[in-house]
């Protein structure tokens, strides 16, 4: 068949004068001809004629009879003598020289040949007008929607959406996976509104507060269940040990009003000409100079947090900020012994640090080495140097007596700048030392090396002496060596301890989200290493909650441990322990929780709290919110002293239900529910990488040492190279 004639009309047509017919112009064809071409044009009467309508049927019956399929026979037919066919011809030819020449260079040669095959078999050209292939770049047809690509791509984020959705899929550090990798990754509720539980966590603190108010406003002590109160020093006005240490909780909440009535408080009746030998200067330091020191903080440089009008040139002015300088002047004369180091007491109105009247006249490290970021942000605040040389010289002082592999026994004579006794453990005080050295290196933005330097050294010792696991379930714990390093393990964790978790976070990521150091290249294997020591420990400080009938840890819990011990420098064991399984029992045996007030009280203390409230905040992982969230319902339960008079300590919390001990803790609304309350809260409030808190959990910001401010002592003798675990 003709391609140029596919209907066979030039037959039925031969004979008939071609100026009855008409030509049809190509789309696209040069519209440039000679002269003498539109000369020739101007003399036809019309170039588009209709075809006859008596041709049309003699047109399809001669279709018809040479058995070719019928078709309608087109109103237009071009002319082949017409003057411009030449030009047009001209076109088609260079358009099909144009493909040939592609197809040669190998421009979708694969994708002819299998068009070809297609289309008879030959390798020509690519087939045009309503015969295009749906791959043809010209093509206006589409694929059907099931075909596409975009469509099949959407589909499978769909399916992957749907089920990291349902919890089948999980991301950590081993990569992607299905199923379950931890045990505390079991299933919780969704959609769970964290803003409500955490407005639940303000209605406790306001409960709290207003039993307080209600019953023993301006007392060192509350007893909700006598409703009463109690001086901590006799005859004194109070030295506002549950009022100022909780300002920046009433800050941090919005609790304008209660607010208010603190600074009221503090205006007309706080004092601290004091004549007592019993103040602690440990706990004057970080509660009450804390306090206001985060108070001050808080207030200038958040005024929107609990904002309140204070008239220019009142009294209520600076009241934080003069009540810091009278307490810090009298604080600073506990550190006037022999060596520098602080007696363990002060006399506020003498002046004069006090020997204590037990463990003979020693001082705890505590006492040395955690009171560090109040008396520097105090010399910064004000300006005056004397504060920072004073916090210098001590832990200077204690520095140069000698740590064993960066650990410090408990106790320390200040005149003569020795360790009473070796015992060494991290609770009861003592690991606030610790803390303080990682917080000072951030406070300053990390500008002083010495502090990152002790801090290594420290932790590097942890691992070695006194982390260990335990028989059963390997659990990782935090024992003691009350006779010294060379003497044996004692399997006691101190629930103080708890707060070492939290520490070593904050000390691997100096602040900074996890996946934000992951972005930037800055996390590595190590890290990843000491990142999972931190959750262990934390696992085993949430078991010592959930051993117990009440859901509330004990003071303190020991281990049952292999013989010899199996320590942390042995060899890390990953525990298969599943804490939230009904099924799993196995774990519970390697607790041991005496019924004894020593050990089984719980003084609504904040160490575990904290540490979840820093793994939450560096991982992102929600898991650390539903432990949060699990102890504080055990609180609810168990330490609610009815008739809203306020929440107390217990004497046990093996029994059911346990004895209440009529006491709420000074660090209830200054410590524990603060963490909570920024656990369940927005996690850019207090960014961990801008602000350091206190061991106190009282917030200070970091700052730069300018050149007003700078370390003023070195070491004498610094580890070995690669001596330190990188932290």
């Amino acid at each position: 068949m003709n391609s140029r004639d596919p209907f066979n009309l030039r037959s039925s047509l031969r004979g008939t004068s071609p100026s009855s017919l008409f030509h049809t112009r190509v789309p696209g064809a040069s519209t440039s001809i000679p002269s003498s071409v539109q000369e020739e044009k101007r003399e036809a009467s019309d170039s588009r004629v209709q075809v006859p309508e008596a041709l049309i049927p003699a047109a399809a019956s001669s279709a018809n009879a040479s058995g070719q399929m019928p078709h309608a026979i087109p109103r237009n037919v071009p002319i082949q003598s017409d003057p411009q066919r030449r030009y047009e011809e001209r076109m088609w030819a260079g358009s099909e020289k144009e493909r040939e020449r592609k197809m040669q260079n190998g421009y979708a040669n694969g994708v002819a040949e299998k068009i070809g095959s297609v289309f008879g078999g030959e390798k020509k050209g690519l087939p045009m007008y309503k015969d295009k292939p749906y791959h043809y770049s010209a093509s206006k047809r589409r694929r059907p929607l099931i075909e596409q690509k975009r469509f099949l791509a959407s589909l499978v984020l769909l399916f992957i959406g749907l089920i990291y959705w349902a919890g089948l899929l999980y991301t950590g550090s081993l990569g992607w996976g299905f199923g379950k990798i931890l045990w505390w990754e079991t299933s919780r509720p969704q959609g769970i509104d964290w803003d409500t539980r955490m407005e639940q966590v303000r209605d406790v603190f306001k409960i709290s507060w207003a039993a307080y108010e209600d019953h023993a406003w301006g007392f060192d002590e509350y007893r909700p269940l006598s409703k009463r109160g109690r001086q901590i020093i006799e005859g004194s006005n109070g030295m506002g040990w549950i009022i100022v240490d909780a300002l920046d909780t009433l800050i941090i909440m919005n609790m304008t009003a209660e607010l208010l009535h603190a600074r009221d408080w503090i205006t007309t009746t706080l004092n601290f000409d004091i004549n007592s030998d019993q103040v602690g200067t440990f706990e004057v330091t970080t509660q009450i100079l804390g306090g206001l020191l985060s108070a001050h903080y808080l207030s200038t440089d958040f005024p929107d947090m609990a904002p309140i009008s204070v008239i220019e040139g009142s009294p209520g002015e600076d009241l934080y900020r003069e009540k810091v300088a009278d307490l810090a002047d009298r604080v600073l004369g506990a550190f006037e012994s022999k060596t520098g180091i602080p007696y363990a007491n002060v006399n506020l109105q003498t002046m004069k640090g006090i020997a204590a009247q037990n463990n003979e006249g020693a001082t705890s490290s505590a006492s040395v080495g955690g009171v560090q970021l109040e008396l520097k942000y105090v010399a910064k605040m004000t300006g005056e140097k004397h504060y920072w040389e004073t916090a210098e010289k001590a832990i200077q002082k204690l520095d140069e007596i000698g740590a064993s592999d960066g650990l410090l026994p408990s106790l320390v004579q200040p005149d003569s700048a020795t360790f009473q006794g070796q015992g060494v453990r991290l609770g009861s005080g003592g690991e606030y030392y610790y803390q303080d050295l990682i917080k000072q290196y951030l406070q300053t933005s990390k500008q002083e090396e010495v502090y990152h330097d002790m801090w290594k050294e420290a932790f590097t010792g942890m691992r070695k002496n006194l982390i260990a696991y335990s028989k059963t379930a390997n659990l990782t714990f935090i024992g003691e060596r009350p006779n010294g390093l060379d003497g044996p393990l004692h399997p006691k964790m101190m629930h103080s301890s708890c707060s070492v978790p939290g520490t070593l976070a904050l000390a691997l990521t100096g602040g900074k989200p996890i996946s934000e150091l992951k972005k930037s290249f800055q996390w590595h294997e190590e890290q990843e290493d000491q990142l999972s020591l931190a959750k262990r420990l934390l696992q085993t400080c949430y078991g010592m909650y959930k051993a117990t009938p009440t859901g509330l840890a004990p003071e303190s819990a020991r281990f049952h441990i292999p013989d010899p011990p199996h320590m942390l420098s042995d060899g890390i064991i990953n525990s298969a322990a599943d804490l939230n399984s009904p099924s799993d029992t196995d774990w519970h045996r390697d607790y041991i929780i005496k019924s004894d007030v020593r050990e089984s009280a719980n003084y609504q203390s904040p160490s575990t709290i904290a540490s979840i409230f820093y793994l939450y905040r560096l991982t992102g992982d929600v898991t650390y919110r539903h432990w949060g969230w699990d102890i504080f319902e055990s609180f609810l339960q168990h330490t609610d002293a009815g008739a809203r008079n306020g929440y107390t300590s217990l004497d046990d919390v093996t029994l059911t239900p346990p004895p209440q001990r009529d006491n709420m803790s000074p660090a209830w609304m200054a410590e524990t529910l603060k963490w909570f309350y920024l656990l369940f809260g927005p996690e850019d409030v207090l960014p961990l990488d801008q602000v350091v808190f206190s061991g106190a959990a009282h917030p200070f910001p970091r700052f730069e040492l300018g050149k007003t401010w700078g370390t003023g002592w070195k070491r004498r003798g610094k580890a070995k190279e690669g001596e330190t675990d990188q932290v």
